[in-house]
């Protein structure tokens, strides 16, 4: 069987891998699905192809008992990012990633819920990063402080792994986007789109659906962003293979 150019891992049936699939498939990348949540064997780090993405999930980064591939995907994730496939590890994805590489994750986390539009603040590290220094660029020369991403957690991680990289916070919680050897983990969901955000905030008590269609364009942009990175970083892998 011909590799995939990226490999998807989801974790839940109805957190797929959304726009971001749709930019990667425009950009001529094959892609495969992998359904762990549906019993799906894991692939190995070799069967990857040039890129891995590790969606996000309605469990915790800890419960292995009722998600029993979640130890295995932490390896693999570890794995990919010290064998240098480039990796996008998204919500839950990014919270593996955390705890893989020996960083903490705190369930249900204060100040407690972080739902909606959110702004991120882009540190100097981010200028250069391979897969977010686009968006972060894009922030900079447009004289901005931050971009506006779609949220939706209420576990955080709290503790960055040894060796990683401080990519950027937001007024809420300091670790949002981070990077680990060639993987990188967002709290953010660049792959969500507005509809899927505005069902998200419609289940919600404090929050205003409106707000997501007010900003749709602005979220829209960061979720390109990060899409032209990781295909950048494809590119790049298969490039050298």
């Amino acid at each position: 069987m011909t590799s995939p150019d990226v490999t998807v891992i989801q974790s839940s049936p109805d957190l797929p891998i959304g726009s971001l699939g749709d930019q990667l498939a425009s950009a001529g990348l094959r892609v495969r699905t992998v359904r762990a949540d549906e019993g799906e064997a894991l692939p190995t780090c070799a069967e990857l192809g040039a890129a891995l993405i590790v969606l996000d999930g309605w469990m915790s980064a800890y419960d292995d008992e009722a998600s029993p591939w979640l130890p295995e995907l932490r390896t693999l994730l570890l794995e990919a990012a010290t064998e240098g496939v480039p990796t996008l590890a998204v919500g839950l994805g990014a919270q593996l990633l955390a705890v893989a590489g020996g960083g903490q994750v705190t369930l249900a986390a204060p100040p407690g819920p972080e739902t909606g539009p959110v702004r991120v603040f882009w540190r100097p590290e981010a200028l250069t990063d391979p897969l977010v220094g686009e968006l972060a660029r894009s922030v900079a020369e447009a004289g901005e402080r931050a971009s506006l991403v779609p949220s939706m957690h209420v576990d955080a991680v709290t503790e960055l792994p040894e060796g990683a990289v401080w990519l950027a916070s937001s007024n809420m919680y300091p670790f949002q986007v981070f990077r680990l050897g060639s993987a990188v983990g967002t709290q953010f969901h660049a792959e969500v789109s507005t509809m899927r955000l505005s069902a998200w905030l419609l289940s919600g008590e404090d929050s205003d659906p409106a707000h997501a269609d007010e900003h749709a364009e602005r979220m829209a942009s960061s979720g390109r962003a990060v899409a032209a990175g990781l295909v950048a970083a494809v590119r790049a892998a298969s490039a050298l293979s």
